[in-house]
C-alpha cells in the first residue's frame, strides 16, 4: 500500500504543480496588464510593476490552492483510468475507503503548504507589494474619509491625517473626554513613529489641557503615547482581510468590538482563514468519483474542464458566501463553512452515484 500510495503522490503533487503555474502564469499576465496603466505615474516604471506582480503570487497561490489541487487530482485519476491503471488497482482490491483515506494522507501536504501561504508567505508579500506600490505612486494609506482615519481607544478619540506605506503617521490629533464626555483635552503632532511594545512617538507635538472655561496650551519636541493601535492594525488598511493572517485578522476584530464597529465581515474571513485549508481535501475527494467513470465516457479532457469549471464555481461561492453571510446577517461559521460543506455533499454524493452504477 505504501508503494501504491507513493505512486499517488507523485502523479499528483506532478499534475497540480503544472495547475499551479498554469493558474500563476494566467493571474500574472492579468495583473501585469493592470499595472501597466501606472507606468510614468511618480516613480512607478516597468521594473517595480514586475516586483509588484511577483509579490502578488504567494496571494494567489493561497486562493489557488484548492482549485489547482482539484485540478492536479482529477487529471492524475483521470489518466490513471484512461490507461486502465485504476482498473487494475480496483481489481487488485482498492476499495474507495481506502482510495479516500490514501487521498487524504497524500493531500496533507497540500493543507500543510496552504496554512503555512496563508499564514506567512501571502501576509507579509501582499503588504510588501501594497507598500512599495504606493511609495513609488506616492500615495497614502486611506479610510476612505477625506479627514483621514478615526479610531477610538478608551476615552480618547484618534483622528490620523495619512498613515504613509511604513507606517509612520501624520497629522496626529487625540480628542480626549472624561466620564462625562467633555473634552478635556487635544493633542496635535506633525509626525509619529512607532517604538515598539505598543507605543507611538509623536513629534512636534501642541497640546492644549481645558479647564472649564480656560484652556492651556503646551508644546513638547517629542511625546510617547501607548496605543492599542499597531502597524500590524493600520495594514488592514493595506490589506484585505482575507489575505491577512489569522493573528492580525483576530486582532483587528477586537479593535473594531471595541470601538463598537460591526465585525461581520471580519469575522467571516477568520473562519475562512481556518476551514480554507481542509478544502483542499474536499476537492481531491469531489476529484475521486471521476476516477471511476471510464475513458469512454469521456476523455481526460473532458474531466479536466469539468475540474476547471467546479473550481471556479467553488472560488465564486467562497466570495459570494461573505456577502451574503454580511447581506442575511448569518454565522460567520455557516457563511464560512457553507461552500466547503456543499462541495463535500457533492463529492459524496457522486461517490454514492458512480458505486451504484
Amino acid at each position: 500500500m505504501s508503494t501504491l500510495r507513493g505512486y499517488f503522490a507523485r502523479e499528483i503533487y506532478r499534475a497540480t504543480a503544472f495547475a499551479m503555474i498554469a493558474f500563476l502564469a494566467l493571474f500574472a499576465f492579468f495583473d501585469m496588464v493592470n499595472e501597466l496603466d501606472e507606468l510614468g505615474t511618480g516613480s512607478y516604471r516597468l521594473r517595480h510593476a514586475i516586483e509588484f506582480v511577483a509579490l502578488s503570487m504567494p496571494g494567489h497561490v493561497y486562493e489557488l490552492f484548492p482549485v489547482a489541487v482539484l485540478v492536479g487530482t482529477l487529471v492524475a485519476l483521470s489518466t490513471m483510468a484512461a490507461n486502465s491503471e485504476y482498473t487494475v488497482m480496483r481489481v487488485s482490491g482498492l476499495s474507495p475507503r481506502d482510495a479516500a483515506a490514501m487521498l487524504a494522507r497524500v493531500g496533507s501536504a497540500f493543507v500543510i503548504l496552504t496554512v503555512i501561504t496563508g499564514e506567512f508567505a501571502a501576509p507579509a508579500a501582499e503588504r510588501t507589494a501594497k507598500e512599495m506600490r504606493m511609495a513609488r505612486l506616492g500615495s497614502t494609506v486611506s479610510s476612505g474619509l477625506q479627514s483621514g482615519v478615526w479610531l477610538k481607544s478608551d476615552a480618547r478619540f484618534v483622528n490620523i491625517r495619512d498613515v504613509l506605506p511604513d507606517s509612520t503617521l501624520r497629522g496626529v490629533r487625540i480628542f480626549e473626554f472624561d466620564p462625562d464626555l467633555r473634552l478635556v483635552s487635544l493633542s496635535e503632532a506633525d509626525r509619529g513613529d512607532y517604538q515598539g511594545n505598543s507605543i507611538w512617538r509623536l513629534y512636534d507635538v501642541t497640546r492644549t489641557q481645558f479647564e472649564g472655561d480656560t484652556a492651556s496650551v503646551s508644546k513638547q519636541a517629542e511625546q510617547d503615547w501607548k496605543s492599542v493601535l499597531t502597524p500590524d492594525i493600520l495594514a488592514a488598511l493595506l490589506v484585505r482581510p482575507d489575505k491577512m493572517s489569522a493573528w492580525n485578522l483576530y486582532q483587528y476584530i477586537r479593535l473594531l468590538s471595541k470601538n463598537q464597529q460591526r465585525t461581520d465581515r471580519q469575522e467571516i474571513a477568520l473562519w475562512q482563514k481556518i476551514i480554507y485549508p481542509f478544502a483542499t481535501l474536499i476537492m481531491m475527494a469531489l476529484a475521486l468519483p471521476f476516477a471511476y467513470v471510464h475513458a469512454r465516457s469521456g476523455g481526460v479532457s473532458v474531466k479536466l474542464f469539468a475540474g476547471v469549471m467546479l473550481g471556479v464555481l467553488f472560488h465564486f461561492l467562497n466570495n459570494v458566501g461573505t456577502t451574503l453571510g454580511v447581506l442575511q446577517t448569518w454565522t460567520p461559521l455557516v457563511s464560512a463553512l457553507m461552500p466547503s460543506l456543499l462541495f463535500l455533499l457533492a463529492a459524496i454524493g457522486m461517490m454514492w452515484w458512480v458505486e451504484r452504477r
